[in-house]
């Protein structure tokens, strides 16, 4: 079952369809059928890629711990505020 990626002639939105025997593909957007089916490019893999992507993904993670530690200190003062009518 190929993996297409397509782009809505109505909307413009580009997305990617698994294609499924006797099944047509729509734009998630729209529900279009006029579709352009483009050509898709492969992907490769290195070990800097790799290393990039790591290192993006590490980043992300700790921006969404410090968020989660943010929002928790926000409660405990509002919890806190709450015991001890604040």
């Amino acid at each position: 079952m190929p993996l297409y990626e397509y782009e809505c002639k109505k909307c413009r939105r580009r997305f990617e369809a698994l294609v499924l025997p006797g099944i047509e593909a729509r734009c998630p957007q729209c529900q279009g059928k006029d579709l352009r089916r483009l050509l898709s490019l492969f992907a490769v893999s290195s070990e800097n890629t790799r290393q990039l992507n790591l290192k993006a993904a590490r980043k992300r993670a700790q921006a969404v711990r410090k968020e989660k530690d943010v929002e928790q200190h926000k409660y405990e003062e509002r919890v806190r505020k709450d015991e001890y009518g604040g």
